[in-house]
């Protein structure tokens, strides 16, 4: 199992910035088992992007679940990039498109530097928390680079950004930091950064949506959140997977959906 850090310099973002990466192409050779090699080993490698929450670093994902096992039971290759509290948005105010970064650059530079497969079926994106929301925005405005997306315990904070005015924040920041990440909040629910704007706007243009795993504790905060984006996606009539079971916000929640998620993830 090779684990690569690399440090390499995005135009998106105008600076250096970092991935780690989890890539199962030097596995020792495995014992025998009934019918040959696992399956997963006979088809070309897949590749899942995975975002951090807000305060999270590159390293969560690596720390926190249990990713390196699920690459090399599944032969995925994973992609962890640091992304600070960027929401996983272009900010016009600071010039750093993270969107743009995850969206389009980060995945073109893996797929040219490690041989991983071009093709939108063969790659996945998931996060968590501010990553959840990611999950949500950059799957839905980059489909044809992501076919699949996860949102756990998604930040969906949109409508109470939007209702924010100056200088009020709320226990995670202030005004001025929501401004500058999400807009002008009186802009915000007509915005690329709602998603649910995205998914009017595919479904309208009669374009193909990514699949949609969402999972979130019952006892996490952000859990009604994540029930009123389900509830919009019934609404509009757009197949997906949901899930609210017992849990908090921590790994103990994440981990057993990230488990579960990635064989949903590789349904043909």
């Amino acid at each position: 199992m090779a684990t690569i850090h690399v440090t390499y310099y995005s135009q998106a973002l105008s600076g250096q910035n970092e991935f780690y990466m989890v890539l199962p192409n030097d596995l020792p050779p495995m014992p025998p088992v009934p019918g040959g090699p696992a399956p997963a080993f006979n088809r070309p490698m897949k590749t899942l992007v995975l975002l951090h929450g807000y305060s999270g670093t590159a390293i969560d994902w690596l720390a926190g679940s249990s990713i390196q096992d699920l690459c090399s039971q599944y032969n995925i290759a994973a992609i962890m990039p640091g992304c600070r509290n960027s929401f996983y948005l272009d900010r016009e105010a600071t010039g750093e498109a993270y969107g743009t970064f995850v969206g389009e650059e980060l995945i073109g530079y893996a797929r040219r530097t490690f041989g991983l497969s071009p093709k939108a079926e063969d790659t996945f994106i998931c996060g968590f928390s501010m990553g959840g929301y990611g999950a949500l925005e950059i799957g839905l405005k980059y489909s044809h680079n992501y076919s699949k997306l996860v949102d756990l315990s998604g930040a969906l904070i949109y409508r109470e950004v939007s209702q924010m005015t100056p200088p009020e924040g709320n226990m995670v920041a202030n005004y001025a930091y929501y401004a500058a990440t999400f807009g002008d909040p009186k802009k915000l629910m007509e915005s690329d950064a709602n998603p649910e704007v995205l998914v009017k706007r595919k479904l309208a243009a009669g374009e193909k949506l990514p699949g949609i795993f969402i999972a979130c504790g019952t006892e996490d905060m952000l859990c009604p959140l994540n029930r009123a984006f389900d509830a919009f996606l019934t609404e509009q009539g757009v197949k997906h997977e949901a899930y609210f079971t017992p849990g908090e916000h921590n790994w103990k929640f994440w981990d057993p959906y990230l488990q579960k998620a990635i064989p949903w993830l590789l349904e043909e």
